[in-house]
């Protein structure tokens, strides 16, 4: 479509405006549309996660707009400002830090309220971070999981690997820095050793992939003294329900145990479940195990 066609130009007259959905880049700011730039250009109001990254961006490609702050900590006060100025006929850009908004980004909120407000919300499509890293994984792409960014609280953060355990698709993840070497041995102990690729620092100068199985990616990382640049995990799903053998479940055991991230009591009930073995059975041999 056109940069310059009727439903790229914001409404500026009487009755409702129109929320646009910006994607954004996820790091070189060339990767933008003509018609985001058009639409940046050209709307009333630019709702920005972090005004600074998209003052930045602007001026890279000589835009200049009003801007206000609209992220996960003042969304709840905000929004019903932002949905006042659509009503009255003000056109406005949701842009995120990064990639396409409300994609692990905030947005949801406002989004939902202008359609139950019926006013027009607009995709204008581009670079996502989800969509990058599954194009270059060399794993199946006909189906997959974005499981985002998994809980902090490790008791639900494991219940959620756990519920991927038996998935046959593809899984994606985001993950900080911080945190990636604690996720990638929780996805180890929780689900098995799976090919993976780790995908950090996407479309900037030091752009990373990390290929393998997760056990391999997971020695590389270790030995770096620092892990920069957010991380988006690309791993393989599982295979399709099929017996196993009593020493493929001890080897699970072994590396869950290796990694100590879990109780046993945990453990033996994680596996039960996922090798429909009598968890009694699991616990006694994770403890006979544990004890040689």
């Amino acid at each position: 479509m056109p940069s310059n066609s009727p439903m790229d130009r914001p409404k500026r007259g009487p009755g409702a405006g129109t929320l646009y959905i910006v994607a954004t880049p996820v790091g070189n700011k060339d990767d933008i549309t003509l018609r985001a730039l058009n639409i940046l250009r050209t709307v009333n109001l630019i709702a920005a996660e972090d005004t600074r990254k998209t003052r930045r961006l602007l001026a890279r490609h000589d835009i200049k707009n009003s801007f206000v702050s609209y992220h996960e900590y003042n969304e709840d006060r905000r929004t019903p400002k932002l949905i006042d100025k659509l009503v009255n006929g003000n056109s406005i850009a949701l842009v995120s830090s990064a990639g396409t908004p409300s994609i692990s980004d905030p947005g949801y909120r406002l989004i939902k309220t202008a359609i139950s407000r019926n006013i027009n919300v607009v995709p204008i499509p581009g670079v996502s971070a989800v969509t990058a890293a599954l194009s270059v994984a060399g794993l199946p792409t006909d189906t997959y999981v974005f499981a985002g960014f998994l809980s902090k609280r490790k008791n639900k953060r494991l219940k959620q690997i756990t519920e991927l355990a038996a998935t046959q698709r593809t899984m994606i993840f985001y993950e900080s820095p911080k945190r990636i070497l604690a996720t990638v041995e929780e996805i180890i102990a929780t689900i098995g050793n799976r090919q993976a690729v780790l995908a950090r620092e996407m479309t900037k100068f030091h752009e990373e992939f990390v290929r393998g199985s997760l056990l391999e990616i997971l020695d590389t990382l270790k030995h770096r003294a620092e892990i920069k640049g957010e991380c988006t995990l690309v791993v393989a799903g599982g295979g399709p329900p099929q017996e196993v053998s009593w020493e493929t479940v001890q080897n699970e055991m072994n590396t869950a145990l290796n990694l100590n991230r879990e109780k046993l009591s945990d453990l033996a009930k994680r596996l039960a479940k996922k090798y429909r073995i009598p968890r009694k059975k699991i616990y006694d041999e994770a403890l006979r195990l544990k004890g040689s």
